[in-house]
């Protein structure tokens, strides 16, 4: 059995070794990327490829394609609501009535059984939305129930207790769903049925003080658990707060060379930069082995389908071949729920069959990546030095080039800049909900993407951020930092007003 002190970084096939030995399967580019048909790249084009996504040195002007966020694929920069909801704009015309019935599938409202219309029946009977869209609001960024408008609210908690398995993966948290309310908190039910609970937030507000005499206040959540519906959750139940986050770029990031996310991954801080980025190796219900872990705040699932399958059973209660509870997420001990009539019981065979999966799949790898704005603005340009000159991109890497592929032209061999390592990182108490998930520890969070970050307010209506919205602006999120980036944090703090208002500048313009 290999430990997480073996997995030192003596270059990226050293800790792609280390997690196959303990994963117990065979070759590295199998375990890396077997959701791919991966067209091996040439000695010459790994070569160029070094050289293009080498970190930037001078910022006086952009970079080559800076402002074609993902690649052929970027998407004209729209100027109302539907800027995340284009499809990658190399996309074959014959493809867009599948990304159009897979949006329409994402957008569908699912509707109790037994009911007259047998394509949309088998909501909940738990349930925390009738749609995908309900939570990634106009396929953008969700925010804690802040509004009056209870379909506005995107948030729920994931739950877990000790115990489990760890799959044989170094490293990995032993934890299993909650033996009564699942893995997941479900605050609807369909009628006669009793919810999971209600979220309960209270802020405390606390001031920070800046440099040129500026102030920012951030907001510090407190969750409670509010009228739960079947019982105590018990002294061991660990719970995480999250909102959805926006579904741009998703079959890119998908793309991306396992390799190149590996390199990155300094667990032992050998280059003594303070930055410590992990992989999370995470056990795949799709393919029956450890994976590199992409999707989810803390990268604790593999692939785009087994993300969007895993959200139909623990958001809406909808059965999928690779989660074949008609159910969702309801528990043994849930009698009433598990006994309810479903809507599997047609020629479906699932709520949602194959062809529909594969439809909504479709659709969710290829929500286009909008186009940067004002690229060349000098204050902008200023505002990517900063981000530079203050280690922002540690974390927060620039660019990559995908995987020539096969099968998905749209993503294939594409310079994209999405601003992540994928990777874990600590950061710190302030931000950490102490809840493992697969390798990831209680402090630790996926790098997320930045790009389209800077249209949040224009999509989602607001400028929430971070994993439960405590941030409401840019400037919160980055105060919020700690851990692996409180120098950074520290940095952005003592600045000079004019650099950080030109930093803010540059991440809007993402």
């Amino acid at each position: 059995m290999f430990s997480l002190t073996l997995q030192r970084m003596v270059g990226a096939s050293g800790l792609v070794l280390a997690i196959i030995a303990a994963a117990n399967v065979t070759g590295a580019q199998t375990l890396a990327d077997i959701h791919l048909d991966v067209i091996p790249r040439t000695d010459a084009e790994v070569a160029r490829i070094e050289t293009v996504t080498a970190p930037a040195e001078m910022f006086g002007a952009p970079e080559p394609f800076e402002e074609k966020s993902a690649g052929a694929g970027t998407v004209r920069a729209r100027n109302d609501r539907d800027a995340f909801s284009q499809p990658s704009a190399n996309m074959a015309f014959e493809k867009e009535l599948e990304f159009k019935v897979g949006n329409g599938l994402f957008k569908k409202i699912w509707v109790s059984s037994p009911a007259s219309t047998k394509a949309s029946d088998g909501l909940g009977p738990l349930y925390n939305a009738r749609s995908c869209q309900r939570c990634h609001i106009k396929d953008g960024r969700g925010h804690p129930p802040e509004t009056n408008d209870e379909n506005a609210v995107s948030m729920f908690l994931r739950i877990s207790v000790p115990g489990g398995e760890t799959h044989g993966i170094p490293g990995y948290h032993a934890t299993q769903a909650h033996p009564v309310y699942g893995s997941q908190m479900q605050d609807f039910a369909l009628a006669g049925m009793a919810t999971e609970y209600r979220l309960s937030i209270a802020y405390e507000e606390m001031e920070v003080a800046l440099s040129d005499g500026e102030t920012a206040t951030l907001r510090a959540p407190t969750y409670q658990v509010a009228q739960p519906g079947y019982g105590p959750l018990g002294e061991d139940a660990m719970l995480s707060p999250r909102v959805a986050p926006q579904m741009i770029g998703l079959g890119l990031l998908e793309a991306i060379p396992a390799q190149d996310i590996l390199a990155a991954a300094d667990p032992e801080d050998e280059n003594g930069d303070g930055i410590s980025g992990r992989p999370n190796i995470v056990w795949s219900t799709e393919f029956g082995q450890a994976m590199l872990g992409r999707f989810g705040l803390k990268a604790g699932i593999a692939t785009v389908h087994e993300q969007s399958a895993a959200a139909f059973s623990g958001d809406i209660g909808i059965s999928t071949p690779l989660f074949p509870d008609p159910w969702g997420d309801c528990s043994p001990d849930q009698n009433q729920c598990r006994g309810a009539v479903h809507g599997d019981g047609d020629a479906r065979g699932f709520e949602v069959d194959q062809g529909g999966m594969d439809l909504v799949t479709f659709y969710s790898r290829n929500l286009g990546v909008p186009a940067r704005r004002d690229v060349d603005d000098p204050t902008v340009l200023k505002g990517k030095q900063v981000f530079y000159d203050t280690g922002c991109i540690a974390c927060h890497r620039p660019k990559y080039v995908t995987h020539r592929l096969t099968s998905q032209p749209e993503q294939s061999f594409q310079l994209i800049w999405p601003y992540t390592d994928l990777l874990l990182h600590d950061m710190g108490e302030g931000l950490a909900d102490n809840r493992p998930e697969a390798v990831a520890a209680g402090r630790e969070w996926r790098t997320p993407p930045l790009w389209g970050i800077g249209l949040t307010q224009q999509v989602s209506g607001h400028t929430y951020f971070l994993h439960d919205g405590r941030a409401r602006n840019l400037l919160e999120a980055i105060l919020w930092h700690g851990g692996e980036a409180e120098a950074q944090r520290d940095a952005v703090v003592e600045m000079s007003a004019v650099d950080r208002a030109a930093l803010i500048a540059f991440l809007e313009s993402l």
